[in-house]
């Protein structure tokens, strides 16, 4: 099928004129245009920096493959221990967590370090691609710019990918975005020379994050579908995903032969489903309300521009939108997209409307005024949500940090003080890095338990809660009873603390009851932490046969 250049042209128009091959090459004068983005990136960064003493969330896990790799020889593991009793599967894309071990092993940085600084420099060095994938897409240097300022300052691109977990999900974002742009050459532009970036770009995406390769592969095939649907582009697109596949063969052919296929169904149905995110009317009016103003704007922008991109005829964007909604959910990636749409409307549709009814002097004072109100009001709450100053968790502040110096305090003392073999509960979110700092097993979290298949998944996310939640040591010992659960030791956080991501502030009843129990005996304590052992021949083997009693 012939090339439909209608397409083309109907989502390259805009308010400045159209950028020339010619232009594209010359990466060095585009500088000034990305310059609002990647200061605005770089600002939040380093407000995350300082509020920040350790990375917010949790990377323990990854860490924790990372040491089992180099330990291996940088041979692929096949189980990864301290995670539950019998350690978790490995089939994680493992491209990350080379670089880790790599990193490790060269410069000996601790891994809260890595997980504090790498996933905001990730973060920052893909606003370029995103900037040039915007440029291309939309036409214009000017929309491009606002795009690409738009997602560095929105908090819920940035609550995944400048956190301790940012340490896949940014490099998998820069992969990604790099591999589009790749596509959108090739498919529009009809340059063969972008196959075998495109390919590369795909392979990378594959063997870092399994959610990101699935925003890469429709993005692309809507790309496809948009611009091309020729028997050439379908030539090319079928020779990108075949070559990223086949590159990618020594990760998956071994978690295959190792695990089986059931691994990968295992862990896809643990997350949900394609539309099982999408908010009712009644979920969107009470996340709008309890959302910051800047964040509120920019979800409703891109519902108008849609509206607007449509009445234009302009399909690919709301097309786009529409099915990273359909298909991906993540907030992250509507977000992403959605800043395509608002620029897109907002400076090729709102504001020649605007210079239209405006006085020449009335033009230059609005706009002046808004492009300063725009740029303090997103810097400001980004910086703000990464400074973990945001109620974003049901009243909890925004990037919680998963553990301080009395709980890696703690963890030391494990480690030093501690049998190889002792077993731990540990509540709260600490739990996720303790097999990684401590050396030592945790029995209950669900981290790595996803390639164990949705009921295992469940069962361990659901002790996890419920333990961490118990305000006295009677409750605990119902739950480790119920769950059949028998561990050495018992890791208490004091005072402030959370559970997935959410606040909690416990008593002091927990600590006094447990130093009142016969069953737990004091064996370290500091200002944030009591470590208890569990008294021999407690729980019992056999659990009783209903659940505790709510306490």
């Amino acid at each position: 099928m012939a090339r439909e250049q209608t397409h083309t042209t109907q989502e390259t128009d805009s308010t400045e004129s159209r950028i020339m091959d010619d232009g594209r090459g010359k990466t060095a004068g585009e500088l000034l245009w990305m310059a609002p983005a990647l200061v605005a990136g770089v600002c939040i960064f380093l407000f995350y920096l300082e509020s920040h003493q350790y990375p917010a969330f949790g990377a323990g896990l990854y860490f924790r493959i990372a040491e089992e790799i180099a330990a291996n020889g940088y041979a692929l593991p096949e189980r990864i221990p301290g995670y539950t009793a019998d350690g978790v599967p490995f089939a994680y894309p493992p491209l990350m967590f080379y670089v880790l071990a790599a990193l490790q092993d060269l410069t000996g940085l601790r891994a809260v370090t890595i997980a504090r600084f790498l996933p905001g420099i990730v973060s920052v060095a893909y606003l370029v691609p995103l900037y040039f994938l915007a440029r291309d897409l939309l036409g214009s240097r000017i929309q491009a710019t606002l795009a690409a300022f738009v997602v560095a300052v929105s908090p819920p691109v940035l609550q995944w990918h400048i956190s301790a977990g940012g340490i896949v999900r940014a490099p998998a974002t820069l992969f990604a975005l790099t591999g589009i742009y790749a596509c959108l050459r090739l498919f529009r532009d009809d340059e063969r020379r972008w196959l075998v970036p495109a390919m590369v770009a795909f392979a990378l995406t594959i063997l870092t994050h399994p959610v990101y390769t699935v925003f890469f592969a429709v993005s692309a095939l809507l790309l496809y579908v948009s611009f091309d649907r020729s028997v050439r582009g379908f030539a090319s697109g079928a020779a990108v995903a075949v070559g990223g596949v086949v590159l990618t063969a020594p990760w998956w052919a071994q978690v295959l032969a190792t695990h089986g296929p059931a691994v990968f169904a295992a862990a896809a149905g643990t997350h949900g489903g394609i539309g099982s995110s999408i908010p009712t009317v009644d979920q969107f009016v009470r996340r709008f309300l309890g959302e910051t103003l800047f964040l509120s704007i920019w979800k409703v922008v891109p519902v108008v521009g849609c509206l607007y991109l449509l009445a234009q005829r302009r399909y690919f964007l709301p097309a786009w939108l529409a099915t990273v909604i359909l298909t991906v959910e993540k907030p992250r990636f509507v977000f992403l997209v959605g800043a395509f749409v608002s620029a897109a409307f907002l400076l090729d549709g709102l504001l020649p409307r605007l210079r239209r009814e405006a006085t020449a002097l009335d033009r230059e004072e609005t706009v002046a005024f808004s492009v300063v109100a725009f740029a303090v009001l997103g810097v400001s709450t980004g910086a703000l949500y990464a400074a973990g100053g945001v109620d974003a968790h049901a009243g909890s502040p925004s990037l919680p940090q998963f553990v301080d110096d009395g709980e890696v305090a703690a963890m030391d003392w494990a480690e030093r003080s501690t049998s190889p073999d002792a077993r731990f509960v540990v509540l709260g979110d600490a739990a996720e890095w303790f097999p990684q700092q401590a050396d030592r097993t945790i029995l209950v979290g669900p981290w790595g338990v996803e390639w164990e298949g949705q009921d295992a998944y469940r069962q361990q996310l659901h002790q996890f809660r419920r333990t961490s939640r118990c305000e006295n040591a009677l409750c605990l010992s119902g739950e480790l009873e119920q769950a059949g659960v028998h561990p050495d030791y018992v890791f208490v956080p004091k005072g402030k603390y959370t559970v997935r991501g959410m606040k909690k502030d416990r008593g002091e009843a927990m600590v006094t009851t447990m130093l009142f129990s016969p069953q737990y005996h004091l064996a370290f304590e500091n200002d944030d932490v009591a470590v208890f052992r569990v008294a021999d021949g407690w729980p019992p083997l056999d659990p009783p046969a209903s659940a505790p009693e709510p306490r």
